[in-house]
């Protein structure tokens, strides 16, 4: 085989072709994850396998041959890999592929094959291939370099600008800017005009190109307010400008965000509105201050509530009663105004006032905050411990868990 820097870089279009893969442990359930990515008609050959593997056959998403690699097992191939424990067997399946011109890898000595498996990622529709000399650390420190860029917008990509106007709803997260998801970075960094808010990681907004249009729609507890009927306006007119809209929100869209809502506004319009899940608050929050909403043996299930209306509000929707009989976990968004007015709730509907409690603030930043309680004290806890909106309740046994 060529020396690594002779080597011809190509993309091969592998859909429905198919490929063998000879070898079933971890080096080859590799391998099938990214050529089942691509299409691939996968065949692996081998008496054993890992469960992964398996798994995917039993789903039928490969063909698995459970003996040893036979002659003729290429016939028909368009590309192989020898991944078997076996370098002779390996040596073997190399020089079939030779006869049959079927370009093959060789898992155990790449040099002795006619194709090596290059680093690979991807950011939108565009792959990234590194080859790194025959050093395969150097192509993945490469290629992750290159796809993080693309990501962040270091490396602008802006082949959707004005080409592709719609709205894209983002989940922006809890406030990390690093929880927020790959394709969410993506929307961001090739977006035109960014609609956020307060609860939207803010780092996020600095990272943007200067020619992009940023709108603050936060609504302040209290204070200065962007009503929703002229967020869902700006979207429309921005869209409709031509723009690549990106609706930035905190958490998730979906869970008390209003994102549904926006949808409509924007479907009613003619505009095209993708969706982005993000990481909700109501359990990334817990989780960062080392409380998990669910725990083996302590609880079988968890209910996510908004707290932004008391107990015998007229428009509230929350039976406080039935949630007082749960023995579960109980999220609480938005509830720190109405705090004093749901523990006593719940206690009346039946939950045990020494309930462990759990308060957090900001989960997750610098200014992350935690009061612990019991049900009954933990809205002087609150208070205490200066804890202010927004902020994630959780009560039940899990509250009594610490971090480890």
């Amino acid at each position: 085989m060529s020396t690594a820097s002779t080597l011809y870089p190509v993309g091969l279009d592998l859909t429905g072709r198919r490929v063998v893969v000879a070898g079933g442990g971890s080096v080859a359930q590799r391998r099938v994850a990214g050529l089942l990515e691509v299409g691939a008609s996968v065949v692996v050959v081998s008496p054993a396998v890992t469960t992964a593997l398996e798994a995917l056959a039993d789903s039928r998403e490969i063909i698995w041959e459970a003996r040893e690699y036979a002659a003729g097992d290429l016939d028909d191939a368009w590309y192989c890999v020898a991944a078997t424990d076996s370098a002779e067997v390996n040596a073997e399946i190399a020089a079939a592929a030779e006869a049959r011109r079927v370009f093959c890898v060789r898992a155990d000595a790449a040099d002795d094959g006619t194709a090596v498996t290059p680093a690979v990622g991807r950011y939108d529709d565009v792959t990234v291939a590194v080859l790194g000399g025959g050093d395969p650390r150097r192509a993945s420190g490469v290629r992750d370099g290159v796809v993080e860029a693309l990501r962040s917008g270091t490396l602008a990509d802006r082949r959707h600008r004005a080409v592709n106007p719609g709205v894209t709803l983002v989940g922006g997260g809890p406030g990390d800017p690093g929880l927020i998801t790959v394709k969410g970075r993506q929307a961001l960094a090739q977006a035109d005009v960014v609609v956020t808010d307060r609860l939207a990681p803010q780092p996020l907004l600095d990272e943007l190109p200067p020619d992009v249009t940023v709108i603050d729609a936060s609504k302040l507890p209290r204070g200065r307010y962007m009503s929703q009927d002229t967020i869902n306006a700006v979207l429309v007119d921005e869209a409709k400008a031509g723009n690549r809209v990106v609706r930035l929100k905190g958490g998730d869209p979906f869970v008390f965000g209003r994102g549904y809502e926006e949808i409509q506004a924007c479907a009613a319009a003619g505009i095209t509105v993708d969706v982005i899940p993000g990481v909700t608050s109501a359990i990334s929050v817990p989780a960062l201050a080392g409380v998990p909403v669910t725990h083996r043996g302590v609880t079988h299930e968890f209910v996510v509530v908004s707290g932004h209306l008391p107990p015998g509000h007229a428009e509230s929707l929350v039976d406080w009663d039935a949630l007082g009989r749960l023995t579960g976990t109980i999220v609480l968004l938005m509830a720190v105004e109405n705090i004093g007015l749901i523990t006593e709730a719940l206690v009346a509907g039946g939950r045990d006032p020494e309930t462990p409690a759990v308060a957090v603030q900001e989960g997750g930043l610098p200014g992350e905050t935690t009061a612990r309680a019991t049900l009954a004290k933990l809205p002087g806890a609150i208070a205490a411990a200066g804890i202010r909106p927004p902020a994630v309740v959780v009560i039940g046994a899990v509250g009594a868990l610490a971090r480890v």
